[in-house]
This record gives C-alpha cells, structure tokens and sequence, in this order.
C-alpha cells in the first residue's frame, strides 16, 4: 500500500462495514438496518454523515427503502452497480433539450421529491445531495431554486401547509373556527411526521401558506373585543398545542420505527414494574385508573383542545364545557391519515 494513501472518509469506512455484512450473508434481503439515528449514535458520527452512509448504499444497490420498514436490504444486493434510469436520462439530455430538464428541476417537483423522502425516511435523511440523486441532476442545480437546507425544509412545510386550505368565511363562532384550524393542522402533522419540527415560534419562517393559517385565525376571533396583540397570542397558543401535541408523535412512531416495538408491546414489557409500582401503595389514585391499553394520541389531543378553548371562553365571559368534549364526527373533522411509515401490525 503507497505510503501517501488517503484513508476513507467515515461514511464511506462504515458503508464498507455494513456491505460486508451484507455479501456475508450476515444481513438478509428484507433485513432491516439501523436508523439514520442508530448509525449516528453506534459509530459516534454526525446525522449528516450518517445520512450518507444510507445515501452509499442505496446508490450501490445494497439497500432499498421499503415504505412500513424503512431501510432494508435489497433483494439482490449483489446486483452490479448501476446508475439510476433517472440518471441515464438525466445525462442524455442535450444541454438544448430543457423541456425535460425544467420539469425536473422545477420547484414544485423539488419540494415534493423532498418531502416524499421526509415522510418514509425522516428530516434527517433530506438534503441537497439526496435530493438531487433521486431527481437525478447535479447537485448544484438545485441552487437555482433553494438556497440551502434550512430554505428546503422551509418551503416543504409551507408546501405541506397548502393541503390544508381554510375555507372562507368558515363555520358560525369563534370556537367552531379554532376546533376546525386546529384540527386540520393535526391532520397535517399525522400525514407528515417531520412538519412539527420544522416550525418555530421564536423564529418564523416567513412562508405564505403558513402565515395564512395566522391569518385566518387572527380574523376567526374578530368581533370578541380583544386587542390583536392577545388576538396573536391566543392563535400563537393554539398552534403551540397542536404542535407540541404532534412532537409527541412523532417521537412515538419514530421510536417504534427503531425499535421494531410498537407501544402496546413495550407497554406489555414494562407490565410488571408498572404493577410492583402501584401495588406499592404509594399512586392509589394511579392504580384507580391505570389501564393495559396504549394511550390514544387523538383523544388526548382533542382533551386538550376542549380544555384550552374553555379556557379561552372564560376569558371571554362564556360558560364553559364540563366534558372532555365530544369526539368530532368524520363529517366535521379533518381526518388524520397516517403516514404509510407509521402502519405497523
């Protein structure tokens, strides 16, 4: 070996690593491989670098993503490699010929490349370089239409945020309109997982869809006598809730993504230490209401939601529920579709 040889990059060594195990036979077709988060925290590396390991082994044909499982082995890894027929297309284009080459590198097509892979796949695993691949153009190109990652994750959610479009003037009352915002921003955050985290309060993105969802809420409490600014305050605290409700799960479903262990089955593994708990004597009112079955995100989100808008009635004046508040029929709500990723047995 020359003495002035260069060692591989990390991502490359450990892309290395986990083929071997994969022309071993070590990992099997249909095997699952770790998370981007998972390669990240075991070889003790960067989520970005972690991303391109993944990014490594697809682009070789070693691994594939499998909506419902993520990552997995391909089913004949041992294929030669091979660019994709988006690249093969890609580069036989002319550089006359930009008719294609338009529709491929629009902004539009872009963003839905981007958030298609943040559905199955997480963030993490966007970037310009990802992106770029499974439209198969360079990189660089993409400049033309988004200035870093922080503007692409930006323009995704503002994207995303179009699927749910406000009707004018909305239903009669103040409360009506806020249960209809909220939920739709609910469903938003079921079908994309990555959405909550991609909004922030201190530092707003200035995206149009986005702000109009404000908007419209800023106008839903006309009327009631209050100052923009708790008008503001109010639209602000009701998005909070529905985002912190959503961060909650998505981490649940990530978790389980990791894991391969749903929550009824890691509730059913903590059974025992749950029941030495409350027979202890020291939760009496705990052991009153524990129960073996898994929590029910949407009813705790529409608990909330009740809670807070009796609340805000009492600032204004108005008599409030005394109910956790009746489950929406589906003719009235928007309802949540669960990401293909999440939909395990």
């Amino acid at each position: 070996m020359s003495s002035d040889a260069q060692p591989q990059p990390p991502y490359r060594r450990i892309a290395g690593e986990i083929e071997a195990r994969i022309r071993s036979g070590d990992l099997q077709p249909g095997d699952r491989l770790p998370s981007i988060r998972q390669i990240a925290d075991r070889w003790g590396i960067a989520i970005a670098t972690a991303t391109r390991v993944l990014a490594t082994l697809r682009d070789d044909g070693l691994v594939e993503t499998r909506v419902g499982s993520g990552t997995v082995v391909a089913a004949s890894p041992d294929r030669p490699r091979r660019p994709s027929r988006a690249k093969v297309a890609a580069s036989r284009l002319p550089v006359s010929q930009v008719g294609g080459a338009r529709q491929a590198l629009s902004r539009d097509h872009l963003l839905r490349t981007a958030i298609a892979i943040a559905d199955v796949e997480g963030a993490e695993a966007v970037s310009m370089r990802r992106v770029a691949a499974e439209l198969g153009v360079g990189t660089m190109s993409l400049y033309r239409h988004i200035a870093n990652k922080e503007d692409l994750v930006t323009q995704m959610a503002d994207l995303v945020f179009a699927e749910a479009a406000l009707p004018d003037p909305g239903p009669e009352g103040w409360r009506a309109k806020l249960e209809l915002v909220a939920r739709r921003q609910w469903a938003l955050c079921w079908r994309h997982l990555w959405l909550p985290r991609a909004i922030s309060f201190t530092r707003p993105s200035l995206a149009p869809n986005m702000m109009l969802h404000t908007e419209w809420t800023l106008r839903a409490l006309d009327g009631l006598g209050l100052s923009l600014r708790t008008r503001m305050q109010e639209a602000l605290a009701l998005h909070s809730l529905v985002v912190n409700a959503a961060l909650s799960t998505a981490d649940e479903v990530e978790a389980e993504q990791e894991t391969g262990v749903t929550l009824a089955r890691w509730l059913q593994a903590q059974r025992a230490r749950t029941e030495e708990l409350l027979a202890s004597g020291r939760f009496p009112l705990l052991a009153k209401v524990h129960e073996d079955t898994a929590p029910d995100l949407d009813e705790m989100f529409e608990y909330s939601l009740a809670r807070h808008l009796d609340g805000f009635a009492v600032l204004l004046g108005e008599p409030v529920h005394d109910s956790p508040g009746p489950e929406p029929s589906r003719g009235t709500r928007a309802e949540p579709v669960r990401p293909a990723r999440q939909r395990k047995e």
